[in-house]
């Protein structure tokens, strides 16, 4: 079934954007006028210019995301208790620290009173809860182990933070030497240079031809320090359109994933994601099919989003799903042989889970190899742009003191 975004107001007059599985816009259009909403505008993901955009990932949310994982602990949590449904989330109504947080629950306690299901309570949340979970917990209803499925969906958010988590510390020293470095030569190339330079020239010193060059770099940081602002407002922008447009990002996702420096460790990140997120649906009664289209966004990668694509069209002919894959040569082989033991066991989801685990490993030894290689190499650059300039000042000094001499 198609995903719609939509935007909306509702009865207090707020302004409602999210996202809805639905036939058609119609339907999208009904089903935000029984909820008391002001239905503005309703189109397919796909042809909205929203869609992929890197600004998206900056807009605020309701909840966080570790709020979206406190709340399906806590709820699986409370069920697992016995406790029912509504009482459930009137618990954690007295939870959240924040206003919006609030919001959320009673709307979803409402809804549950009203007669709805959970999950239709989650997904008319403008977009606020994953499809995946949406539809993990609609199996979890129709199943009878809604509990169940709430555990494994914060299993699934708790395994999916905590490799964010170590992929972000893994960066931070690094992108802090960096900006330590470029703040250091900007303070040595506006203000102390400088000085030097018209010491040399009130001595009328031999300046050597990359004490010259150097200088001339001075001037230009000095002088034109503001250009690269708006370039990287401009560069923003060129990205933002070039990231919508399909052909390019297929284009580019294509060469990442032949390069050798960060092609494996795409692959092995964009892997891991993808075998946890479908393992998790199949594990919880998701049919195959629907747990591939629900999979299909975690991927980064749009060349390994096309071969999954490609994949559930051959499953739906009767294809076994290693093989829809390993047709398409982008996974890696291990991944793609771990499956096809899986679908030969009849455990299928467990062996996604394993590909998840190895993976996930894999990847995390791969970034901290990166992070090894990476950290030595900004030091001796930073050591010998340092050693460059040091002896571009020294020099001069050298040649005056001797000419005095």
């Amino acid at each position: 079934m198609p995903l719609f975004r939509y935007k909306a107001l509702s009865s207090a007059g707020e302004n409602l954007v999210g996202q809805m599985e639905a036939a058609s816009s119609e339907e999208v259009i009904a089903r935000l006028q029984e909820q008391g909403h002001l239905p503005i505008e309703a189109q397919r993901s796909d042809n909205l210019s929203e869609q992929g955009s890197l600004f998206s990932l900056f807009k605020k949310s309701e909840m966080s995301d570790a709020q979206v994982l406190q709340f399906t602990q806590q709820l699986a949590t409370l069920l697992g208790a016995g406790q029912p449904l509504d009482k459930a989330l009137g618990v954690l109504l007295e939870l959240p620290e924040s206003a919006s947080g609030k919001k959320v629950l009673e709307r979803i306690r409402e809804s549950v009173r009203g007669g709805g299901t959970l999950s239709n309570a989650l997904e008319q949340q403008h977009g606020l809860f994953s499809r995946l979970m949406v539809n993990m917990v609609r199996a979890g209803e129709a199943g009878g182990g809604l509990q169940i499925s709430l555990t494994r969906v914060a299993e699934y958010l708790e395994r999916s933070r905590e490799f964010r988590m170590k992929l972000v510390n893994a960066l931070i020293y690094p992108c802090i030497l960096m900006v330590m470095v470029v703040v250091a030569f900007f303070l040595l190339f506006t203000l102390v240079l400088p000085q030097f330079e018209s010491l040399f020239e009130d001595f009328g010193a031999e300046v050597p031809w990359y004490t010259t060059a150097l200088m001339w770099v001075s001037h230009i940081v000095r002088d034109w320090w503001w250009v690269p602002i708006p370039l990287l407002f401009i560069g923003g922008y060129w990205l933002q359109k070039q990231w919508q447009n399909p052909a390019w990002r297929l284009a580019v996702d294509q060469r990442i994933l032949n390069s050798k420096l960060l092609g494996t460790l795409i692959a092995r990140i964009d892997t891991a994601r993808f075998a946890r997120t479908l393992g998790t649906l199949v594990q919880s009664g998701v049919p195959l099919l629907n747990a591939l289209n629900l999979s299909r966004p975690v991927l980064f990668n749009q060349v390994l989003g096309q071969s999954v694509d490609v994949a559930s069209n051959e499953v739906k002919t009767g294809s076994g799903l290693a093989y829809a894959l390993a047709k398409q040569k982008s996974f890696p082989r291990l991944a793609v042989q771990m499956i096809q033991v899986g679908e030969e066991s009849g455990e299928l989801d467990t062996m996604l889970l394993k590909v998840a685990d190895t993976f996930d490993t894999e990847a995390n030894h791969s970034i901290s190899r990166l992070m090894a290689a990476l950290l030595p190499v900004l030091t001796l650059m930073m050591t010998g742009m340092v050693f460059c300039i040091i002896l571009a000042v020294l020099l001069p000094i050298f040649n005056l003191t001797g000419a005095v001499v």
